[in-house]
């Protein structure tokens, strides 16, 4: 993420190689908000009996310790159902957002991630609700607490001016992007908040629908499929997607503007679609050919591909990275080569489909998209793995030894070793247990826990698993250890 990725596809290629880019809970406290003539009132659940006293709040984190006002606790959204009206012109976003989900525990109030914005109304399965706002986190009051494990909705009415994140030190500019012509909505690590309300952290994770309405001329591009043809009226058009699969909400997007498309299948009958901003026509053919090309080679090397729809998406707006969005990964200003292309797509298996629970465990998607990069060079003759490694090996210098990217960094998670170091440790796995064990282990992981989640300890279970080996050591040296690995 960030300006990091590219830097990286320029180190790489001076070494002849492609690069990119349990829920807790907290005691309920009394909560005021203000009432009809302006006074404040107590919530009810703060002095209720029975069900309610026994019920309390949702966290207001998922439980994350490096990230840990990220997402919220005490609930696992299944769906989120947005219809979201966005006009350029005057940079204005009326939204309503329903999300399904489900209760873990029982709950006299939860939190929802949203940054900005103004809440207009809320309401829990159909009832009016309560709320307050604090920072990021919008708090939700129903009108009767929730029982545990049971299915609820809550409904929010927004509206108001997205602004983007803004990190100088390490991500850039991530979020809800305006540009000239609309919007350009990449949202890795946490800015999913700049645009829905939402449980803004990759642990939980939901099937999507998106009914978008812009200014007449432009093309909204979300995850997933179009559903139907656009509708336009009074100098309107609805845009409607969906993502059948479940996906992090860092990989939602809302991209729209003036795009010219592309569409068809791959060879292996996977849906494709390719756009670009005009400035960018002349990737349009590219982007198409290599995308089918790619996701047709990685189905052969992980497994099948995971979701109903590939391509890509290049827009007019330099943020300096790419982003591997859910079916559409996006390139921020720039005509994207093999090598980041392949990146991207190898995340559809490696942190897409099989997602993190904690962002410290970053190199479990980072590093193998960066080693998908070099298997591309394998397949296609320019230049192998172990080039690539021993390349890398040889710069006794460089920073990366002393960041070891088992634990990636909240202030730092784009770090050249999470990729770098990360593809690195593959590889030395692949160097111990040979290739057919080493590709079995790939596709092992890709299948057993497709639309899931995985952690670096539960892989090097799967590795010794599979390799009849012991491993610790070798992960140790190369995830763990703030130096250059002498020997594994």
């Amino acid at each position: 993420m960030g300006l990091r990725r590219l830097a990286l596809a320029l180190s790489a290629t001076a070494l002849g190689v492609s690069a990119c880019t349990s829920p807790g809970n907290i005691a309920d406290a009394p909560v005021t908000t203000p009432s009809a003539a302006g006074a404040a009132t107590p919530s009810p659940a703060a002095s209720a009996t029975g069900t309610a006293t026994q019920a309390t709040a949702g966290a207001p984190g998922i439980g994350d310790p490096d990230f840990p006002t990220d997402g919220n606790g005490g609930y696992d959204v299944a769906r989120y159902r947005l219809k979201l009206d966005y006009d350029p012109g005057t940079e204005h976003l009326k939204g309503t957002a329903v999300l399904e989900a489900r209760t873990l525990q029982s709950l006299s109030r939860f939190n929802l991630d949203l940054s900005g914005l103004k809440v207009e109304s809320v309401a829990v399965n159909d009832r009016a609700a309560r709320f307050t706002r604090s920072g990021t986190e919008l708090t939700v009051i129903p009108a009767t607490p929730l029982a545990s494990g049971t299915d609820f909705t809550v409904r929010v009415a927004y509206s108001g001016t997205p602004e983007p994140i803004r990190d100088a030190d390490d991500l850039g500019v991530y979020g809800f992007i305006r540009t000239s012509d609309g919007a350009f909505v990449t949202c890795e690590p946490n800015g999913a908040k700049t645009w829905f309300p939402g449980n803004d952290h990759p642990a939980d994770k939901a099937r999507f629908e998106f009914e978008i309405t812009v200014p007449e001329g432009l093309v909204v591009l979300a995850n997933g499929e179009q559903v139907g043809e656009p509708r336009t009226s009074g100098g309107k058009t609805t845009f409607v997607w969906r993502e059948d699969h479940p996906m992090a909400t860092y990989l939602a997007t809302m991209t729209l503007g003036e795009f010219v498309l592309k569409e068809g299948k791959t060879p292996g009958g996977i849906r494709n679609l390719a756009a670009t901003d005009p400035k960018f026509r002349r990737s349009l053919n590219k982007v198409y050919d290599l995308s089918a090309k790619i996701t047709d080679y990685w189905s052969t090397v992980f497994g099948d591909y995971p979701f109903s729809s590939t391509g890509g998406v290049v827009d007019d707006f330099a943020t300096g990275y790419a982003l591997e969005n859910q079916t559409k990964p996006m390139y921020g200003g720039f005509h994207p080569d093999e090598g980041i292309i392949a990146h991207e797509l190898a995340h559809q298996w490696f942190g897409n489909s099989v997602s993190i629970k904690r962002w410290r465990d970053l190199w479990l998607n980072e590093g193998f998209a960066t080693y998908a990069e070099w298997l591309w060079n394998e397949h296609t003759g320019k230049g192998t793995a172990e080039a690539a490694f021993n390349g890398y090996y040889q710069t006794e210098d460089d920073p990366m030894w002393a960041y070891p990217p088992g634990r990636a960094r909240p202030g730092d998670l784009f770090n050249n070793s999470v990729y770098t170091r990360g593809a690195m440790t593959l590889h030395a796995l692949r160097q111990r247990v040979g290739d057919p064990a080493f590709f079995k282990i790939l596709r092992t992981w890709a299948e057993e826990r497709k639309y899931g989640h995985g952690t670096t300890d539960d892989f090097v279970a799967l590795a010794e698993r599979l390799s009849g080996k012991e491993l610790d050591s070798l992960f140790d040296v190369w995830l763990f250890q703030p130096e250059r690995p002498a020997d594994w």
